[in-house]
């Protein structure tokens, strides 16, 4: 098995990081509102792992591709994003199939935390980059 470059490591750990500060946020706001269960928990642990999974295999794709030829990695890179659609699919599935478990709303709105974690990791940089921050 090939070693986990510290690059992939390092931003997983941010968007995990992020994932997790926003789910506590949200977890807050379900309860702020009235409508937190353990529904919510469960739902917003399946969402938020399967971003973190997804964006961590997202990581090991394209270290494994930027040693390939340009042509296998297209390919490469094409086959992991359809089988890592699959299985986000599949994961959700499951939490759709049980919802007196998994709450639908706190099992979709943790895919975006990766999201936002990674405009926060590089709107500081993107505002140095144009000469407006210091």
């Amino acid at each position: 098995m090939k070693k986990i470059s510290d690059s992939v490591k390092k931003e997983t750990g941010f968007v995990a990081l992020w994932s997790i500060v926003f789910s506590v946020l949200m977890q807050a706001a379900f309860l702020i509102s009235g409508h937190w269960d353990m529904t919510v928990l469960w739902g917003n642990l399946l969402g938020a792992g399967v971003g973190i999974l997804n964006f961590f295999s997202l990581g090991l794709t394209l270290q494994n591709a930027v040693e390939k030829e340009e042509k296998q990695a297209r390919a490469y890179v094409r086959i992991s994003h359809s089988l890592r659609t699959v299985l986000t699919v599949g994961f959700l599935a499951i939490g759709c199939i049980f919802p007196n478990v998994f709450n639908i709303i706190a099992l979709f709105v943790p895919l975006v935390f990766s999201r936002f974690a990674i405009l926060i990791r590089y709107i500081p940089a993107r505002k140095k980059e144009s000469g407006n921050g210091e």
